[in-house]
């Protein structure tokens, strides 16, 4: 295990509206105020997404299984934020559902919002940790 000690920073409120491109919007956010590590939070409707949910078999690199939905759920997420060179780098976990279907991934792309999402990006102070592919997973990993 590997850390760093930092505090919260500034703190983000945000309302996402129907339509609204939610892992842009975080980054575009990110790039504006110039946050460079974070924590998201999430909650509300979303229309569209592609949704890492686990892997095909549990081997190194993986090779992920995507589930894509157009039908409308309920959402709650939680994130980190990290640069990768000068680049927002957005990794959301979420909880999403229609009636008694449930799926929970990694929120990767198409992510539209329906209606609304409400989220809270909490700044991190003091983290000069970034986000940097492993050659070895293909995955974007911290490194201090």
């Amino acid at each position: 295990m590997r850390y760093q000690e930092g505090t919260y920073g500034r703190i983000f409120l945000l309302r996402f509206d129907d339509g609204d491109d939610l892992l842009e919007e975080i980054r575009s956010l990110a790039a504006r105020e110039n946050v460079r590590a974070a924590t998201v939070t999430l909650l509300g409707g979303m229309r569209t997404a592609s949704v890492v949910s686990g892997p095909r078999e549990a081997v190194v690199p993986p090779d992920p299984m995507w589930i894509s939905f157009s039908d409308g759920r309920e959402v709650i997420g939680f994130g980190t934020l990290f640069r990768t060179g000068e680049e927002p780098v957005v990794h959301l976990h979420g909880a999403i559902g229609r009636g008694s279907d449930a799926l929970v991934g990694c929120i990767r792309k198409d992510a539209m919002v329906y209606l609304v999402i409400e989220a809270v990006v909490a700044e991190m102070t003091g983290i000069t940790a970034r986000k940097v592919r492993d050659g070895k997973t293909g995955l974007f990993r911290l490194e201090f």
